[in-house]
Order: structure tokens, then sequence, then C-alpha cells
């Protein structure tokens, strides 16, 4: 196991083996912090690991009956979750609470698979019930919420705090088509159901001016491309805001969603982190310390034109033929050699991994996220298969490993 300190980035490699016990703490070589690592899935993770060595994806044991919390403030709504998840005979409804307050208490005596969480709720919300979940007993959570749609604040804060997917309340207005809606529920908390997740610390958002707001150029000497597909929202939300905005890092990255939800997650994004996120516009020169955000129908590059750095956007209403992540590493791969990284997140399908193929023989360094830990785990799990990944790390300790990339490449 590779673990990267949250403090200072120093790498720890730690032997699983001789681990006792499902919690382990040790301090820092680097800084002198406390580190925790929690094993409760050791197991499960052994399992996983050896599935990625044979090229197999495990698959969900068939007799496993998925456990699930449905928490509420409506009784209409906690009867209609109900139907939906048990009309799936592997999903049961082990408990259902009006307030995240008893929520809470259920989660004392019992071990739910998945929750499905409301936002507004009296006595406790739900926002405050995620934060508490995730730092005492992680669950993996979908927000079931009228407020959580794609593009909202609420849906931003929630994965912010740990939550793996969202959806708006089942509803019948405006025609809506019920079955799609029950579907997509059981998706979505099959998918949550396999997501390895650990204990959080919160964000502490920046409070010092960052170096791109007071003027001028901000120098750097490595760039990170950073590609991310479905369930893109919550990967980034534990890389970037961790990313150390005093290293000579430039990063550019591509998510596989609609490009008006991106104007509003990238404002959001850069509220949350040391670094500067923008949208990637045509011609922009390159700056460190700034996070340039993209959609997979803006085709973005890496040139060099006239001594500097730029970004190439060519935007179009599909996708390019070429994957955008694989073109935007290759660009990058081809410009800055062995100062490129590519790192891939969560995603289905394959973009990216050529991509990274790309960064390996131009000599950059590659990083792939585990799949263990993703939503969607068909990408980095073919990353894995075709390359030797030494960097495979969760999301949430993927900033630490990019810190330590920069660091290592400073001069």
């Amino acid at each position: 196991m590779i673990l990267f300190c949250e403090e200072c980035g120093t790498r720890h490699d730690i032997d699983e083996n001789r681990i006792k016990g499902e919690v382990y703490r040790f301090s820092c070589n680097g800084c002198g912090e406390t580190l925790m690592v929690s094993l409760a899935n050791k197991q499960e993770g052994k399992r996983v690991q050896a599935a990625l060595t044979h090229q197999i994806q495990p698959a969900a044991s068939p007799e496993k009956i998925l456990k699930i919390l449905v928490v509420d403030d409506s009784k209409l709504i906690r009867k209609v979750l109900r139907e939906i998840i048990e009309s799936d005979g592997r999903k049961q409804v082990v408990g259902e609470a009006e307030n995240g307050k008893q929520a809470l208490e259920f989660l004392v005596g019992a071990q739910p698979d998945v929750i499905t969480l409301d936002i507004n709720m009296p006595v406790m919300d739900g926002i405050t019930t995620l934060k508490h979940i995730m730092i005492s007993r992680p669950v993996p959570t979908v927000m079931i919420s009228a407020l959580t749609k794609e593009g909202s604040m609420e849906t931003f804060e929630s994965l912010k705090y740990g939550a793996i997917d969202f959806l708006p309340k089942p509803s019948k207005v405006k025609g809506a088509d019920l079955q799609s809606q029950k579907t997509e529920i059981l998706r979505k908390i099959e998918l949550a159901s396999g997501v390895q997740i650990e204990s959080i610390r919160y964000l502490r958002r920046p409070s010092q001016k960052k170096a791109n707001d007071i003027g001028g150029s901000t120098p750097y000497t490595c760039c990170v491309a950073i590609g991310v597909a479905e369930g893109g929202y919550g990967a980034l939300l534990n890389v970037i805001p961790r990313i150390k905005e005093d290293l000579p890092g430039a990063y550019v990255a591509v998510m596989h969603q609609p490009a008006h939800h991106i104007d509003g997650f990238s404002r959001y994004l850069d509220q949350c982190s040391q670094l500067s996120v923008q949208r990637a516009v045509d011609g922009t020169r390159l700056q460190g310390g700034t996070c340039y955000l993209s959609a997979a129908t803006e085709q973005v590059t890496l040139v060099q034109e006239g001594g500097q750095n730029r970004l190439k956007v060519n935007s179009s209403s599909v996708p390019a033929p070429i994957g955008a992540i694989d073109i935007l590493m290759g660009s990058v791969a081809e410009v800055m050699r062995e100062r490129a990284a590519g790192v891939l997140l969560t995603g289905a399908g394959d973009d990216g991994v050529n991509g990274l193929g790309r960064v390996l023989q131009m000599g950059g360094t590659i990083l792939v996220q585990d799949p263990r830990s993703c939503l969607f785990k068909e990408a980095p799990m073919k990353a894995v298969h075709k390359y030797s990944v030494e960097y495979l790390l969760s999301d949430k300790q993927m900033a630490f490993a990019i810190n330590a990339f920069i660091r290592a490449h400073s001069n």
C-alpha cells in the first residue's frame, strides 16, 4: 500500500501483512503528522487486487443481498423508495429514518451497504448527517433529494463531503417516466455498493490570496493532464482541492460532463481549492498554480507558440472520434516530455488509456485511480491491465502523489 501524507506529501510504503487490527496509526517521517489507515476492507481489497492481476473484474456475489438505509422526512417518499429498492430481489431496505439524527442512531447497531439520503430534513439535515457518516462510519451514500440535480451547488456540496452519487427524488410531474427513474435509482445504488470508501478530512477553504489573483505570470516546471469520465464531479473534488498551489505545476482536466455544467462546477471548485480553477479558453497561456477545466466536446491540446505553452480549444457539439482525454494527454506529453504526468480517474469506456501510453513513451509519469474507489471502474481497470502502474491510488490520495511528482521535478 502506498500512502501520501496529507500535510507534506511524503510517500510511505506500507506492508499490509505486518499490520495487526483494522486501523493502523503512524507518524509521518516528513512532518510528524499522525496518519491513520483504515483496513476494515482489507480482505476485500486483496480479492480485488488478485482480480486485477488476473485481468478480471470481480463481480458481486449473486447471493449477496444489499442492505439499504433510506433517510427522508417524507413518509410517502420512503414508501416509494422502499418499493423501488425491494422490487429488485437482491436489495432490501433494512431501516428507515425521517431525519439525520435517527439515521446516525441506526448506524450504531447496523451496517447497511448503502444509504440513500435526503438534504432538507428537520432535526438534522442531510449535509450535516453526511459529514458525521463519513468521519465516523463511512458508508457509500447516494443523495436522493429535490435539490440534487446535476450542476446544483447542493450536489457539489454533497460530493465534497463524501457522497458517492446523486439523484433527484422520483416524481410523476411533467410526464416523467417512472420506470426509467426506478431503473436509474437501482443502478446507482448498485454502483455505489461497489465503491470502497475511507474516512475523510474536511477540505479547508483557502484563506490566502491565490498566486494568480495577484497578477503576473506564475512559473511552472511540470504539467499534469487529468482525465475523468462518469462520476467525475466527486473524484475531482477529492483531488484538485488537495493540490498545493505553491508548487510549480500547471494542470489541465477534461471531464465527460456537459459544458454548461462545467461552468458552474469550475466556479465551485475554485472556491474550494488552493489552485486557481478556470475554464479552458483558446489561446490561454499556461500558468502555474492553475487548473484549466474543459468538457469532452472541447478538444483541448497544449501547443508551443512563440516560446510559450498555450491551450488550443476547438469546441464541437459531439465528442471527437479520438477521446478528448487521449488527445489532451498526448499533446501534454509531446510538449512536456518527462515533466508531464497523466492522471486517469473514474470512468466507463477507454478514453485516456492510450493517452497514458503516450505519456509513458515520452518519459512522463502516470497515476491511476484505484478501481476499488471508483464509481465507474472500466477505464482505470483497462489502464491497470495495459500498463505497469506504480501509482494506483484512491481519489483521496491522488493529490498527494501529484504533489510529490511536482516536487520531484521542481528544478
